[in-house]
């Protein structure tokens, strides 16, 4: 649930908010004549036209029109309206007809602030327009529909969008924008606007987004907040972004243990507005150390005057420290099933949750990770990274892939004269190092998700090493045999039909055990697993190919 800061004007082009009848009266035509017809197509009714409409008399008694205070009715039966219409025509205008007049509501209020709400909904529909978006239209009625239309458009245009919504439809759409999207945006925008969406939305996705930041910038846009929000997401800040506590959410509500069920009931109720959405109730001592958890449906269904103390007692909690990694974070969830997830520190004070929202977000950060890092791309990379920057990442593994390339074609030299005496030789290499560098991705691939979904076994891993070189035989032995079958076909010479088979064999049997052991070599090198593994699976399969066919071709054909 979005925070909700004070009372503050949309946008920057919102209407005015008048505050007296002559200055009211003095903009009227303006208003009617311009910015309102000229954006909406039809006339807004005027706040003095409401506000200042004689009484009207039903029965033995008044009927009180917008504006008019109940105490003063009868008093301004017989008084003209205390204003001076510039002519005739304008004070006929004044008085239209009951069915137009603002209704009161159900305190006995007048409509002026129904009117203004109109009169600024208006205003808001054509500064959308201005900004050339449809992003107000039936299409785009959830925050990531919204978030997804903004960064199809320019920054300027995001810009104008976002200062033309409501705060808190703003403060959803940023969120969900990807995050160096949405700190280009904040960099841009005027800081007391950019506060103001920060202080609506909740505390990881405003620190997420503000991570992007520049740091002076940063400085400036929490000088804009209220003091006890921005002390909390300059400590949030101040975590690594890859712990528990850099993705948890500090706006949960705690129970003290000396609660009563319906005093916690009570609690929930007064202060879920403004915070994350409790699916567990936090049950805590004086000093915020957790003591339990209890589901919502356990706590309704919990008799009247239950003391929480009762409900959690001897009960073993589950959470994490709050240097815990994330990619651990989000593995705990999903083994144990649970919706959010405490984060404690050493003593085991509660510090906030981490929610499934964000172990979903982990969870793609992480596939995308290891997919650019197995080719050595940046694993934060996109579309939208600078050039420049990714030239500096891929550059050293593209240098590094070209020294082992190196070794496959100084390997091939080696066996020169093997390959000018039999030409074919040369033909079917790259079939050997294509078949072995597959079998090898294969197991590569398998590997790296058993270690990015699963805790780390010494023991279980190398026995996945140890299945995947069986997989490596049996595959390989099938392919042997339709490799033996295709060169006797070619060649009508079965020797090499005979060194093809054995070389494919022996070389996808090193690609399965090779893609299984080079994550497992990184890891206990205290490199990510999948940093460039392909690489140097590459290197091994197309050198140790190369190396058994053209040694096995010289040894018994030539």
């Amino acid at each position: 649930m979005s925070k909700k800061t004070q009372s503050q004007a949309d946008t920057k082009t919102a209407s005015p908010i008048i505050s007296s009848s002559a200055e009211r009266s003095s903009l009227e035509k303006k208003t009617n004549a311009s910015s309102v017809a000229e954006f909406s197509g039809e006339s807004q009714p005027s706040r003095n036209e409401s506000s200042l409409k004689p009484v009207e008399k039903t029965g033995n008694s008044s009927k009180l029109q917008a504006g008019v205070p109940e105490g003063d009715a009868s008093g301004m039966r017989d008084k003209e309206p205390a204003f001076s219409s510039p002519d005739a025509e304008t004070a006929a205008n004044v008085r239209h007809d009951e069915g137009s007049a603002p209704k009161k509501n159900e305190h006995g209020e007048g409509g002026e602030e129904e009117d203004l709400s109109l009169y600024e909904t208006s205003a808001q529909e054509a500064g959308l327009e201005l900004c050339g978006s449809d992003i107000d239209s039936e299409d785009f009625v959830h925050p990531a529909d919204r978030a997804e239309h903004l960064e199809q458009l320019p920054l300027n245009k995001q810009l104008c969008v976002l200062t033309h919504l409501p705060t808190e439809e703003a403060a959803e759409a940023l969120a969900e924008l990807d995050e160096e999207v949405a700190g280009d945006v904040l960099e841009n925008m005027d800081a007391d606007d950019a506060a103001r969406l920060i202080a609506e939305m909740d505390p990881d996705d405003a620190v997420d987004i503000l991570d992007e930041v520049e740091e002076g910038h940063r400085d400036i846009l929490l000088s804009n907040l209220p003091a006890d929000d921005a002390e909390e997401l300059r400590m949030l800040l101040s975590f690594d972004p890859d712990t528990a506590a850099g993705v948890m959410n500090t706006d949960i509500i705690m129970v003290a243990s000396s609660s009563t069920v319906d005093e916690a009931i009570l609690l929930i109720r007064s202060e879920l507005e403004e915070k994350e959405m409790p699916y567990y109730v936090y049950v805590v001592d004086s000093q915020e150390t957790l003591e339990g958890v209890i589901s919502l449906r356990d706590l309704m269904l919990a008799r009247p005057g239950t003391l929480l103390a009762s409900m959690v007692n001897k009960q073993d909690v589950i959470s994490v420290q709050y240097d815990t990694d994330k990619s651990e974070v989000a593995r705990l969830l999903g083994h144990y099933n649970f919706l959010c997830l405490p984060v404690v520190d050493r003593e085991e004070h509660l510090m906030g949750v981490v929610t499934h929202d964000d172990v979903l977000d982990i969870i793609q950060d992480e596939a995308s990770s290891d997919m650019l890092g197995m080719v050595g791309a940046g694993q934060d990379e996109n579309v939208d990274t600078p050039w420049t920057r990714s030239v500096r990442i891929r550059l050293p593994w593209l240098i590094i892939n070209m020294c082992t390339s190196s070794l496959s074609a100084f390997i091939v030299s080696m066996f020169e004269g093997s390959i000018a005496q039999m030409a074919l030789l040369a033909v079917l290499m790259p079939m050997v190092a294509n078949q072995a560098g597959n079998t090898g991705q294969q197991a590569l691939a398998v590997m790296i998700r058993q270690l990015a979904t699963e805790s780390f076994d010494a023991r279980r891993s190398w026995g996945a090493v140890f299945r995947e070189s069986k997989i490596g035989l049996g595959t390989g032995i099938f392919m042997a045999l339709l490799a033996y079958i295709g060169v006797m076909f070619l060649s009508h010479n079965s020797m090499l039909a005979t060194v093809m088979g054995i070389a494919l064999l022996l070389d996808m049997l090193l690609g399965a055990v090779a893609g299984g052991a080079i994550p497992l070599v990184l890891r206990a090198l205290g490199r990510d697993p999948a940093q460039a593994s392909s690489i140097f699976l590459t290197a091994l399969t197309d050198s140790g190919g190369f190396f058994i066919f053209l040694g096995l071709a010289t040894v018994f054909l030539l």
